[in-house]
């Protein structure tokens, strides 16, 4: 019965272990919450204010109309982008406490941070204006620090970053109002116009969802993945391992969990410190292992292959080993079932900023201006802890991966150091070897039997020769299934897919980073149509985006700044709009005349796979390069024909 939960061998070996011991999982929680509230799963509930709440009956027999007045237009626009919003604040707070700590590194306040990629530092100073002549790299650093700093509290003109975007794509944004001005105002905003009695218009109020979106997936998401590269090194390849497996019986084990890579960082420098590993032999273990949960995992894996333990759904799977000292967590997709869980072992799940604490946690919190003790004194924490772990049971499941294809990293392994370029792939996709890119990210929801429609969705895509970009869980998940190594594309690789894997050395699903770190995608989506020969616009690209098992407001703001930057996009699970017909024809149709993105939704992931297929295919139509051209030998007389042209 297990498998029907997870189609992760290691998963499903915990879930029983877990059944034993009597501990609830969120699976079984899931379970006791079923059957789902209808109204809210279709969206037409409302609570904004307390004359309600109020609900509109699906089937017409009932209320057609909350106690305002308002229709299911507007009741499912309003919470739809209330979660826009909520995502939107998520990310960019992340992408806000890295830029405070970026200006605090460059002007020396923050010993243990420090300025790695200088390549991108520059790249950014002169993509900012910023004149550069006689000024040290922390100097410049600080000069991007308060550029970046200053786009949340934005109140006129537009975000920097909206400038990478293609020109046409800009003009539609401008057109249709939508263009992001600052960071906050916009989550702002939309707080202020789904308030009772202010914007009631369906379609002005997706207007503004898609103006926050676009704040976080061109401004803060952005902002946060371009400046922990330059402080914590821009992502290259790196092989690692995954899965629960990754936990070793003789160690110390800590977990990291979260999104933020400030503190993970600073765990995984202390780890290495002799005098903590010595501490640790002291107390009976060979050593300190470090394994990741989450975007945190990602965070750690891209830049140092440290391992990753697991995806969201495997938080609590990690604690049931008995084999981990102690679960440090930051912000975001954090379980409050784990100091539970953790009640029934011996590990410490410990939070570390004021902004999410758990009953039943240790609070340690993290100090960005003494990050290196405040690491040792949680890692302390864990060595303390390793005496008093009971019996273990660590699944045997590893996987290999190779992670850490940048925007940057791509471009030099198609083009090598000195012609880094995007051309080979343009090439590719023109000359049919590649039918399009697929970037498929987000979260596991237990909804669905976990990493089964993440994993059954890339097999299809990458069978089809569609090349696959991922993010997040997802990733993880494909890593797992070991779709991230480039033998993968000798076993699953279409032909065309397969001869440009093993011709470049790269897997057939390129490891991107964290949730954060979509904004990568934005980037090689621009370099594609920069490079020439696909359109003139995001929209014209032959590429289509996917969320199979999302869960968080999060995936929702991902979503529609992927929709509003001219991508079709198709999540599973389901999506909380389905209760007004006329909001769900809008944004699965009209809204693609509009943006040139739409979304979709398919819980079946054979059927998910299709419909990015076919959307790739009519956009290869559109180019007039579906038919594969065939490739011809130049003789001598061709050649001399061919130089009297070009004269």
């Amino acid at each position: 019965m297990d498998n029907e939960k997870s189609v992760d061998n290691a998963s499903c070996s915990m879930i029983l272990a877990a059944a034993e011991l009597r501990a609830k999982t969120a699976w079984d929680r899931q379970d006791e919450q079923s059957p789902s509230c209808g109204f809210g799963e279709l969206g037409i509930c409302c609570r904004n204010c307390f004359m309600g709440p109020c609900r509109i009956d699906p089937f017409g027999e009932g209320a057609q109309q909350g106690v305002c007045g308002a229709t299911a237009e507007t009741i499912v626009a309003r919470n739809f982008i209330r979660m826009i919003a909520a995502g939107a604040a998520a990310h960019s707070d992340h992408g806000r406490g890295v830029t405070q700590t970026f200006l605090a590194t460059a002007r020396g306040e923050v010993p243990g941070y420090e300025i790695k990629d200088i390549k991108k530092l520059m790249a950014l100073a002169k993509e900012f204006d910023i004149d550069t002549k006689g000024k040290t790299n922390n100097q410049i650093a600080e000069e991007i620090g308060k550029i970046c700093l200053a786009e949340f509290g934005r109140q006129e003109g537009k975000l920097h970053f909206v400038k990478r975007a293609p020109k046409a794509r800009q003009e539609i944004w401008e057109k249709l109002g939508i263009t992001p001005r600052g960071i906050d105002r916009e989550v702002v905003e939309i707080m202020h116009r789904t308030h009772m009695g202010v914007d009631q218009d369906y379609k002005n109020l997706m207007r503004q969802g898609s103006r926050s979106a676009l704040a976080d997936g061109w401004g803060g998401s952005m902002i946060a993945t371009e400046l922990q590269d330059v402080m914590f090194g821009t992502p290259i390849p790196v092989r690692a391992k995954t899965n629960l497996g990754v936990l070793k019986k003789d160690e110390v084990n800590i977990i990291v969990h979260g999104h933020e890579p400030l503190l993970s960082e600073m765990i995984v420098q202390v780890a290495q410190d002799p005098e903590m590993i010595k501490k640790a032999k002291e107390k009976g273990a060979k050593g300190i292992n470090i394994g990741g949960i989450c975007c945190t995992a990602n965070e750690i894996l891209l830049r140092h292959g440290i391992p990753v333990a697991g995806n969201f759904l495997q938080q609590e799977l990690a604690i049931m080993t008995g084999a981990v000292e102690a679960m440090i967590v930051d912000i975001q997709c954090v379980m409050q079932s784990l100091p539970e869980v953790a009640q029934c072992f011996h590990t410490k799940v410990i939070t570390t900023t004021e902004k999410a604490k758990m009953p039943g946690a240790i609070h340690m919190e993290f100090d960005e201006h003494d990050p290196i003790n405040t690491a040792k004194t949680i890692v302390d924490q864990a060595i303390e802890n390793y005496p008093n772990r009971g019996a273990t049971n660590i699944p045997k499941e590893t996987m290999d991966v190779v992670v850490g294809f940048s925007h940057e990293t791509i471009n030099y392994m198609l083009g090598g150091m000195f012609r880094a370029s995007y051309r080979p792939l343009n090439d590719a996709i023109i000359d049919g070897r590649i039918l399009g890119v697929a970037g498929v990210v987000g979260c596991n929801n237990p909804k669905s039997c976990h990493d089964n429609v993440h994993t059954t969705v890339v097999k299809e895509l990458i069978k089809n020769n569609v090349l696959v970009v991922q993010t997040g869980c997802s990733a993880i998940a494909c890593g797992k299934e070991g779709l991230l190594v480039p033998e993968a594309a000798l076993e699953l690789a279409g032909p065309g897919l397969r001869e440009v894997c093993e011709a470049v050395g790269i897997p057939p699903v390129l490891h991107s980073g964290s949730c954060v770190d979509n904004s990568r995608i934005l980037v090689a989506a621009c370099h594609m149509v920069a490079e020439g020969g696909l359109g003139n616009d995001i929209s014209d690209l032959p590429v289509a985006g996917a969320a199979p098992e999302w869960m968080s407001e999060k995936a929702i703001s991902i979503g529609q700044y992927f929709v509003a930057s001219g991508v079709f996009t198709v999540f599973g699970v389901g999506l909380p709009v389905m209760g007004s017909k006329t909001f769900r024809e809008y944004l699965f149709e009209a809204l693609g005349e509009e943006l040139g993105g739409k979304w979709a939704v398919e819980t079946d992931p054979y059927k998910m796979a299709q419909l990015m297929i076919d959307h790739i295919v009519k956009k290869r139509e559109a180019l007039g390069i579906q038919q594969k051209r065939e490739r011809v030998l130049y003789d001598m007389d061709m050649r001399r024909e061919l130089e009297k042209c070009q004269k």
